[in-house]
């Protein structure tokens, strides 16, 4: 990659750690579907207005099924789990878990795709299960009358990586023809309009949140939502997939830095053990093969 590649590679993959570090904060402030609302509602609007603006189809009425199932299980399931799961646990254990989620594309795409899985697959996917578990068990430093209560949110960051893999696989198989441009932009607004009704119903009064949570929320959904898919199709054109991959593993990196650096989380040493094996199950993954799967927003 150019050096210019590389830079948005690292800005991609800080913006995207960072996106841990606002859900750990907003959710308790916003509750964690308003949350999960405002970053798909907000970052769609922003997308499909400026594909507007550069006369980029989005085809609305060929393809809106295509987008309400990849809004659903690209954004607004997966981005409400790992909202709800920022009330319990660290940002950066929600990172380290989020790593799996090529694991779960190797399974959807032997499951809808009939591609094979073969043994680096399949060892991939058993020490990424197995950091996961000694992550949830041990990693936090959790008493047993406590456990339950810790081992849930992670297993819930866990369903949204199978809701992540679930949904890249239904594009390849379903959606191969559709832009990812407009599939990102009218996926996420379909999510944001979704998440609406659920919302309105579970969000605190509106008039006891403060403008600078707004504000915050806002920075959160055209940050890590508009302005690092437009970093990805930039990547996608001049570096090729190999980039849209390796980002998977530089995400928890930034995750436990800005974690540590603003929230001043840290971590028992057996968490560095499962996110060792998460991240390892991961990179033996990626290394059989290229995908073309659009990737996870985090």
């Amino acid at each position: 990659m150019s050096v210019v590649d590389t830079a948005l590679l690292f800005l991609q993959a800080a913006i995207w750690g960072a996106s841990f570090l606002f859900m750990r904060v907003l959710a308790p402030l916003l509750g964690p579907v308003l949350t999960a609302d405002l970053r798909t509602l907000i970052a769609g609007l922003a997308l499909v207005l400026l594909f507007f603006i550069l006369r980029t189809k989005l085809d609305w009425r060929k393809n809106l099924r295509h987008y309400l199932v990849v809004g659903v299980f690209n954004s607004a399931l997966p981005f409400f789990l790992f909202s709800w799961a920022a009330l319990r646990v660290p940002a950066s254990i929600e990172s380290i878990v989020n790593a799996l989620t090529p694991l779960w594309g190797a399974v959807f795409g032997a499951l809808i795709l009939g591609e094979a899985l073969t043994a680096r697959k399949v060892g991939g996917m058993a020490l990424g299960i197995a950091g996961v578990v000694a992550i949830a068990l041990f990693g936090m430093g959790t008493s047993r009358a406590e456990l339950g209560a810790e081992v849930l949110p992670v297993l819930a960051c866990l369903l949204a990586t199978v809701s992540y893999g679930f949904s890249g696989a239904y594009i390849r198989r379903w959606a191969p023809g559709i832009s990812s441009r407009a599939m990102t932009a009218s996926s996420l607004l379909v999510a944001g309009l979704v998440l609406l009704g659920p919302a309105a119903l579970s969000a605190p009064p509106l008039a006891s949140i403060a403008p600078s949570t707004w504000a915050l929320a806002a920075l959160f959904a055209i940050l890590c939502s508009a302005i690092a898919y437009l970093i990805y199709f930039r990547l996608m054109s001049s570096a090729g997939l190999t980039a849209a991959l390796s980002v998977t593993l530089l995400i928890p990196v930034f995750a436990f830095l800005w974690s540590w650096l603003f929230l001043g989380e840290t971590l028992h040493p057996e968490a560095f053990g499962g996110a060792a094996l998460v991240l390892g199950g991961t990179a033996l993954l990626n290394g059989g093969g290229k995908k073309k799967t659009l990737p996870a927003a985090s």
